[in-house]
């Protein structure tokens, strides 16, 4: 039995993601509240949370904040936020500063479930087509020099090592990379450990938010374009 609560200022969409929640995992404990510091004091009252859903438009937070505040509070409550925002940096930031995983709004209903479902399973999750799109082109350029930069980590790694850390900020545990890419679990960590080494990561985490900082899609299709010339 899983024991979560919903932190969303708009009834509907509570309402809504409650009854997913509700049909698809049976004898689930469903708490709500429409602001952080209702939030903050259903965490209070129930120290058997397994997960807490958190909108980033809360009436008495912004943006980041709430998550930022929840990590101090609560460390040991896994928190995913759930957000009609999906700007992949925002969703980068999310991630570094603790998040579990991070639902865009518009996630069909199963697939809402198996999101939910994942991450409450230990898993990290993140949308991957927003994690697929490319970086905005405008970007400063001090970044994009940066980008060019031979100090540049992803060239570190091997076109499998690549192919894992793919699979890895779509959100996939070590056995459904295993499966993805047809080589045994063991080796899928031996790959990931290689990874976090070479990128100086220090933690899978780390590791996905350096994929998306150097626009990991853009440089494997890169690389693998130069190959074949």
């Amino acid at each position: 039995m899983y024991s979560l609560l919903v932190a969303d200022d708009h009834p509907l969409f509570r309402d809504a993601l409650l009854a997913v929640v509700s049909a698809g995992l049976a004898d689930t404990q469903l708490l709500e509240a429409d602001s952080l510091a209702a939030a903050l004091q259903c965490v209070e009252n129930n120290d058997g949370l397994d997960l807490l859903l958190l909108d980033l438009s809360l009436p008495d937070t912004e943006g980041l904040e709430g998550l930022k505040i929840l990590r101090d509070t609560c460390p040991w409550l896994p928190v995913a936020i759930v957000s009609a925002l999906q700007e992949r940096q925002l969703v980068l930031d999310a991630i570094a500063l603790g998040a579990v995983g991070y639902i865009p709004k518009s996630t069909p209903r199963e697939q809402l479930l198996a999101a939910i479902t994942q991450i409450l399973q230990g898993q990290l999750y993140l949308p991957a087509d927003i994690m697929r799109r490319p970086p905005p082109r405008n970007l400063p350029s001090a970044t994009v020099e940066s980008a060019d930069h031979p100090q540049n980590r992803l060239p570190r790694l091997t076109d499998k090592q690549l192919d894992v850390l793919s699979c890895m900020s779509q959100g996939m545990s070590n056995k459904q990379i295993a499966r993805e890419l047809t080589i045994a679990e063991t080796t899928v960590k031996t790959h990931v450990s290689a990874i976090l080494r070479k990128l100086g990561a220090s933690s899978r985490v780390h590791a996905i938010v350096i994929a998306g900082e150097e626009d990991l899609s853009g440089y494997t299709a890169k690389r693998a374009a130069l190959s074949k010339d």
